[in-house]
């Protein structure tokens, strides 16, 4: 059995805990791998040697930090393949998909390339009479991240890449489900230049988050995850004193317009409820369809639905693949029966689904519900699966009320040709992230990447000029060198003159 351990300090790291973890082939349901669970002991220590790390990262200039970010880049490019295989193997999303979403965490990378010039400061002489003001970014010390499943690469390469270029080292927590590409990118780094202890992964569970949390060595910690953990994450580190961004659940609405073009809906709508087995934080899992344009929606999209191709992620005829863990499918199949029992109309059941040859893996197929109401527990929840529910609107405003109403807020889009009902909509929704006639709003790496309500606890989102800000405290420095005579003591407040 294949072994999965810690990579701490610029090399393979046991610990002194002897749980383990199991770690799956998505596709056949077999066991691949075992995974060391780090203890808070483990994750102690990790956290000295990020500490003793820190004092001589920081100081490098910010130059030198970004050739090692660079020669990173290039060694992601050259092992894309096997690092996307390693994504397919222990989640389960198509070859394409992953590759996909490798790509979409390289581009952090290329933009904390640029650290130089986003280190800059501000500087006004003559404040004061002789007096100047200059204001300068320095590295908070150790970070530490803790990822979800769904994206191994993607979420990781949001955090890591930016907290280091900042300065800062690095403690990762990925994944126990799929934790083999986290390890392979730090390897990665290292080979790149990057010192021993400035990027370190500690594979757990709960034990370490706590431990993470608690640690008076750890300056800042990221999540991504469910709003249940991100909110406790929250909580406890403000407890003790941590900056924190903590990144919850998702609902996401796509509103579907009477005068939209609806194929272009239709497509834009299996791509984001389907694509990675529903099993993304940015998947349309609502389609709120406005008016007249409901029945035909429906009957496009279940068209769509039934034709789509499952399989195994390195099958390049499969559109979607299993879902990560056996226990995870259970659940999301647990929602359709709820939808059903909650009087829901499931126009396409993708519960049963069976394929020859991969009986034990963690398949199941599409599902579509309609007529679904906002009290149901399948539209106030987060599914986590490749589950859409249409719920008819009467017109606009109906249908941005349900969008404002609903207590997440991470992410909505809307289809239509009218450039009033767009613009008004984009300003009006109550979401951290708008597409019109764009299914899946992620934003590029130079911007930055969050929702609002219970989708995002804390002030600032991730990457872009939003992840400078986290990763970096701010100092102001007044000065003045005097000449000539002493003056006498000032007992007021002092003002520039």
């Amino acid at each position: 059995m294949n072994l999965i351990e810690h990579f701490v300090g610029g090399k393979k790291f046991s610990g002194n805990s002897k749980r383990l973890g199991k770690v799956f082939n998505p596709a056949t349901g077999e066991q691949t791998s075992e995974v060391k669970l780090a203890s808070k002991i483990d994750l102690n220590k990790t956290a000295e040697i990020a500490l003793a790390a820190f004092e001589n990262w920081s100081n490098k200039p910010p130059l030198q930090r970004a050739r090692v970010l660079f020669k990173f880049k290039e060694l992601i490019e050259k092992n894309s393949d096997e690092l996307t295989k390693l994504i397919v193997s222990e989640h389960g999303k198509v070859f394409e998909d992953a590759k996909g979403s490798l790509t979409r965490g390289l581009e952090v990378v290329e933009y904390a390339c640029g650290i130089p010039q986003m280190l800059k400061g501000e500087f006004t002489e003559n404040v004061g009479t002789n007096v100047d003001s200059w204001s300068i970014r320095q590295p908070l010390g150790v970070c530490a991240g803790i990822t979800p499943f769904n994206f191994p690469a993607m979420v990781p390469m949001w955090m890591f890449p930016m907290a280091i270029a900042c300065g800062n080292t690095f403690i990762l927590k990925p994944s126990e489900k799929d934790p083999s590409c986290s390890v392979r990118l730090a390897e990665l780094f290292s080979e790149a230049g990057l010192p021993d202890g400035v990027l370190n992964i500690v594979n757990g569970d709960k034990e370490v988050v706590d431990a993470i949390i608690e640690n008076k060595n750890i300056s800042a910690v990221s999540f991504v995850g469910s709003t249940p953990i991100a909110k406790y994450i929250y909580e406890n580190c403000a407890k003790n004193e941590k900056r924190v961004q903590a990144l919850g659940g998702a609902k996401n609405h796509c509103v579907v317009m009477p005068d939209c073009d609806l194929d272009q809906a239709v497509n834009g709508l299996m791509g984001a409820a389907y694509g990675s087995a529903g099993e993304r934080c940015m998947a349309q899992s609502v389609a709120v369809a406005v008016g007249s344009i409901g029945d035909k929606l429906v009957e496009n999209l279940s068209k769509k639905v039934e034709a789509l191709k499952v399989g195994p992620g390195m099958d390049k005829k499969s559109e979607m693949g299993p879902l990560v863990t056996n226990e995870h499918l259970q659940k999301v199949k647990g929602y359709v029966d709820l939808g059903v029992k909650e009087g829901a109309n499931l126009v396409v059941d993708g519960r049963n689904l069976k394929l020859q040859g991969y009986e034990n893996g963690f398949y199941m197929g599409g599902c579509l519900f309609d007529k679904v109401k906002k009290d149901m527990r399948i539209y106030k929840e987060e599914i986590f699966g490749p589950v859409l529910s249409v719920v008819r609107a009467k017109n606009f405003e109906e249908a941005l009320n349900l969008v404002n109403d609903h207590e997440f807020g991470n992410g909505v889009s809307i289809f239509t040709r009218d450039g009033d009902a767009g613009r008004t909509f984009s300003s009006k929704a109550k979401i951290g992230m708008v597409g019109i006639n764009i299914p899946i709003p992620v934003p590029m790496a130079f911007h930055s990447f969050g929702g609002w309500k219970r989708s995002l606890f804390g002030d600032q989102h991730m990457h872009g000029p939003e992840g400078v800000r986290f990763y970096t405290k701010l100092k102001t420095i007044t000065s003045r060198w005097p000449s000539g005579s002493v003056t006498d003591p000032e007992f007021t407040m002092p003002t520039m003159k």
